[in-house]
């Protein structure tokens, strides 16, 4: 035995056998309903958090794998998917759905609850895991969130999806992704070479944005005082001084052309997080391309996670979609 547990000693250290020793991934759970909710409820007592709770003629499938990393600093790498649809057989409209949480806290379990509302209105709705910046910084997020839509071409036959009626939506810097997502389709900058269906495209045919910034460099946005470890420019790897063109190439706003698809926007009572908006839905007039805007007059920017609000937003979600798409 101590003749095994020698030569064992010596084949670790002449490097003949490797053992990795991988650190857990990093998370930031600071952004959660609960908490949310308790800052809310004084000012706002009849709001209250929309459960997890599928109807009953949704079904679900939760956690499935839509891309394998092989190779982290954190070890190999699963990335997840929910998605919910409608028990009657048909083909639906998908909606692929990006949590917020400033690009480092949150999970995709957020979206449930709005996701669940959605496909009780005759869609397929998937709630999508990402990579958050303590684990990757930009522009990963982007890259899984593109293997996610190719993956779930792949797959539509099977979960009743029709592939020329896919959507996504984001909230507040899943909107930001969402609409820098679906603005970039088939940009291979923004492809990246994840999952194993590169040759399937990765375009969509409408935006939904939830309270998410469509231009950094916007005057709201770039005019904010920020800290070297503040959430945009922990993702962005720097501050707007140390990383200007990485600032512009992740701003949607610099994405849109003539043949971008069309957008709604559902916005909270603080302007800071539409930075930019209003530029685009003005080049959006001058193209002709369909856009919506809809406010909700509440201090609330995670209004989407609560009743009354949940439920609004859904239905100005569902009635976009099935007029877009």
């Amino acid at each position: 035995m101590k003749i095994k547990l020698l030569l064992i000693f010596l084949l670790v250290f002449s490097g003949k056998i490797s053992i990795a020793q991988y650190k857990p991934i990093p998370r930031d759970t600071t952004y959660n309903v609960k908490k949310v909710h308790s800052q809310i409820k004084r000012d706002y007592p009849y709001a209250i958090p929309v459960p997890d709770q599928t109807p009953a003629n949704v079904t679900e499938s939760r956690d499935l794998i839509y891309a394998h990393l092989p190779e982290t600093p954190f070890g190999p790498r699963d990335l997840h998917l929910d998605i919910f649809r409608p028990k009657k057989k048909g083909k639906y409209p998908a909606l692929l759905m990006i949590h917020g949480g400033g690009w480092r806290s949150g999970e995709k379990s957020m979206q449930v609850p709005l996701a669940q509302l959605i496909a009780n209105k005759g869609f397929v709705t998937i709630p999508v895991e990402y990579q958050l910046s303590l684990e990757a910084p930009y522009p990963a997020a982007v890259h899984n969130i593109k293997a996610a839509i190719r993956w779930v071409k792949a797959h539509a036959q099977e979960f009743d999806i029709d592939t020329t009626k896919m959507a996504i939506s984001g909230c507040s810097a899943g909107g930001h992704l969402a609409s820098l997502v679906g603005l970039t389709g088939g940009i291979s900058r923004f492809e990246g070479t994840m999952g194993n269906h590169l040759g399937i495209s990765s375009k969509l045919q409408a935006i939904v944005d939830i309270d998410g910034v469509i231009n950094f460099l916007a005057p709201s946005s770039l005019n904010l005082e920020r800290k070297s470890d503040s959430p945009d420019a922990a993702w962005l790897g720097g501050v707007f001084l140390e990383k200007p063109l990485v600032w512009k190439e992740a701003s949607p706003a610099y994405w849109i052309t003539e043949k971008s698809v069309p957008m709604l926007f559902l916005n909270s009572g603080y302007s800071r997080f539409h930075a930019g908006q209003d530029e685009l839905i003005g080049q959006y007039k001058e193209w002709g391309i369909y856009q919506e805007v809809h406010q909700f007059n509440v201090k609330v920017h995670p209004f989407w996670l609560f009743h009354p609000w949940a439920d609004e937003s859904a239905q100005y979600m569902a009635d976009f979609l099935k007029k877009v798409l």
